[in-house]
């Protein structure tokens, strides 16, 4: 008899999946596999994920003295130097152990590695190459201001950071409204902010309006500013750029303090290429690290890729996690480029119309299991971490528990909203936007997987592309934004802005997110200092005093997320399932769904204002308005009196509430009896 696969939770939620349940059935056994095998030789997991505590430079207060080891298994010598040794290459060679692994003592009677000290490690290649190189497991890496050079740094301060944020638990977050920012250029000044300045003067702000959750952009060391924190060099290292280690955990201390859950963008797709500064070549192979020759480059970005299939890769990565978990209290992670991992072909000029596409030749298997290993791990370090994947395939199971057939994440990002709405704006004409289209692009998500819908994010606010508020405004920003300055331009780009923004959150997903500054419609984008603007931090900053200024209408557009969060907050909209669409109405553009026991009414007509408008409801009763756009306090016209109680009228179809609804606006209703 044929031995008979048994289902899956993820195969009984699709049927288009059963073809593929062998396939699936695979990805689960080896995950299964790899665990049973680490656990029998270290214990655990968690126990598997400690690298970092073994890898590189660490002061043994038993042994009296430091002890330094090196993963480099092709190499021909490493010897280490630094300040403490006057950076003689031959004063501290390290003699090579088992599994390519190089150690080194040193003595704290006959050298002495101060905090603060610079020190590198050198290595003699494969090919006898040798090259002065940063350890892949420093903890702090530092730039020369005047040779622009880095080098790693002894971090062991005489106190250590003391954390007063006991009492806060990830697990509260069960609605992520997420603030996706940038320490750097977080600040209103010419320059690159630090973490204490954003913590006293940032986290405020961000509760203030009604986030929840903090996505931290550019944590880990990168040899370029620009590059948005997207090429690391020190994956343990927190960016020195912007202050100390210690810097960082005051900021994410006081974060929790103030009941923001804090995740980071972790980037393990790739690498910076960057042999000076990164892991490129460490051991002179070639690969190590990474996949040897034209499969260890991604061409779309110039970096290098991970070769997931070595097991040292993987502890190294997983080692990662945790460290930025443990040492850090991070709450969750960003997997940043998953789309480039689950490929061969990283997903670049691949339509993905067919389930085909996920189960052949072209999906990483390896990548697969580094994914899952990393999603148990932190699933089971911290309970109720929050992971979010960036994934435009649309992977099913991505998003699924790993008992269940899938990959073990919380969320995938809607990237297709943002870029929805981009076209739409760009594109097409007002009168011309097809609500059909509307309903389609915010709602075609898998059942049983989370999305974190978005209609902007750091992506749509770079240099190259606008943000909704500059695709709406463009220049007129510059000279209509006074309170007192009635523009048509203006009034129809912050009502489309608001109404935007809570069809998203309200129809999109289950959670939300936006990037920093677009909460109120920062009127420029986003370029880092460079040589193309003259090195200027012009536009690599957030005018916060436009927003302050009552005088000016970026306080209406706040005013409104502000409204628009608490809202989603009381209500908890996105942890009450898919909407349920009540009332299409193409002629008048307008349309009306239910979530979350709140009606929802969206009118995007250009000018049709219509009294009288009547809908059909689920239940009989009287309504009342929680929620208007078009309040004067949020830039509207004030057509709608928020103090009426509306009455169900009986028809033969079920009841139905009568409402004036004006044009570019929208209304939500709560059933009070």
């Amino acid at each position: 008899m044929p031995k008979v696969t048994p289902t899956l939770p993820l195969v009984e939620s699709d049927s288009w999946l059963a073809p593929y349940l062998p396939q699936i059935r695979q990805r689960l056994d080896r995950f299964e596999q790899t665990c049973q095998i680490i656990n029998h030789n270290f214990g655990s997991l968690a126990d598997y994920s400690t690298w970092h505590q073994q890898m590189g430079l660490h002061y043994e207060p038993e042994n009296k003295g430091w002890r330094y080891r090196e993963w480099a298994p092709a190499a021909q010598a490493l010897s280490i130097v630094g300040d403490f040794n006057f950076w003689d290459r031959h004063a501290h060679p390290m003699k090579r152990m088992e599994g390519g692994i190089w150690e080194v003592f040193l003595p704290e009677d006959k050298v002495q590695p101060q905090h603060g000290h610079r020190y590198k490690v050198h290595v003699v290649g494969a090919t006898g190459e040798a090259r002065d190189r940063i350890s892949p497991f420093t903890f702090r890496s530092i730039q020369d201001p005047q040779t622009y050079d880095f080098s790693g740094q002894v971090w062991a301060p005489e106190e250590s950071f003391t954390w007063t944020d006991g009492n806060f638990d990830v697990r509260q977050i069960t609605q992520p409204l997420i603030y996706e920012c940038h320490v750097g250029m977080a600040q209103e000044k010419h320059g690159v902010g630090t973490y204490r300045e954003f913590a006293d003067n940032i986290l405020p702000r961000i509760v203030e309006t009604g986030y929840n959750c903090l996505q931290m952009m550019a944590l880990m060391e990168h040899p370029y500013y620009g590059s948005f924190g997207y090429h690391v060099s020190n994956f343990f290292a927190p960016t020195s750029r912007f202050g100390t280690p210690e810097d960082l955990k005051y900021l994410i201390n006081k974060a929790h303090n103030l009941g923001l859950a804090v995740i980071m963008d972790l980037i393990h797709a790739h690498a910076v290429k960057n042999v000076a500064e990164g892991l490129a070549d460490f051991d002179g192979s070639g690969g190590q690290f990474f996949h040897q020759g034209p499969r260890g480059h991604h061409p779309g970005w110039d970096s290098k890729l991970f070769n997931y299939g070595i097991p040292e890769v993987r502890r190294f990565l997983l080692s990662n996690v945790r460290y930025w978990m443990e040492e850090f209290h991070l709450d969750g992670f960003r997997f940043d480029g998953v789309t480039s991992m689950l490929y061969h072909h990283h997903g670049e000029g691949v339509a993905f119309g067919h389930y085909d596409r996920y189960f052949d030749r072209s999906v990483d298997l390896d990548a697969i299991l580094y994914l899952q290993l990393a999603a148990e791990l932190s699933h089971t370090y911290k309970p109720g971490a929050i992971l979010i994947a960036e994934d435009m395939s649309g992977m099913p199971g991505l998003c699924r528990p790993i008992t269940e057939g899938g990959i073990g994440f919380d969320y995938r990002l809607g990237m297709g909203i943002p870029d929805y709405w981009i076209k739409t704006l760009k594109h097409k004409k007002d009168e011309e936007w097809n609500l059909d289209d509307i309903w389609w692009e915010l709602t075609n998500r898998r059942v049983g997987e989370k999305t974190v819908a978005y209609a902007e994010s750091h992506d749509q606010s770079l240099v190259g592309d606008k943000t909704l508020a500059f695709w709406l405004m463009d220049k007129e920003m510059y000279f209509h934004m006074r309170t007192i300055d009635q523009h048509p331009v203006i009034d129809r780009g912050i009502a489309l802005h608001k109404l935007i923004r809570l069809l998203t959150m309200s129809l999109g997903g289950e959670a939300f997110l936006t990037f920093m500054g677009n909460e109120f419609g920062h009127p420029e984008w986003v370029d880092f200092p460079r040589l193309g603007n003259n090195w200027s931090y012009q536009y690599a900053r957030r005018q916060w005093s436009l927003v302050d200024n009552p005088d000016l209408r970026y306080r209406h557009l706040w005013q409104f997320e502000k409204d628009m969060l608490a809202l989603a907050e009381q209500y908890q909209i996105m942890e009450h399932g898919p909407a349920h669409k009540l009332h299409q109405d193409n002629v008048n553009k307008v349309i009306i769904f239910e979530r979350a026991g709140l009606v929802f009414l969206f009118n995007f007509h250009t000018q049709n204002s219509i009294p009288d408008y009547r809908f059909p409801v689920q239940e009989a009763g009287s309504y009342s308005m929680v929620l208007s756009s078009d309040t004067p306090e949020t830039g509207g016209f004030d057509r709608v009196d928020p103090t009426i109680r509306y009455f169900t009228i009986p028809t033969q179809y079920g009841p139905r509430l009568s409402i004036y609804l004006p044009n570019r606006t929208a209304l939500v209703l709560r059933k009070e009896d």
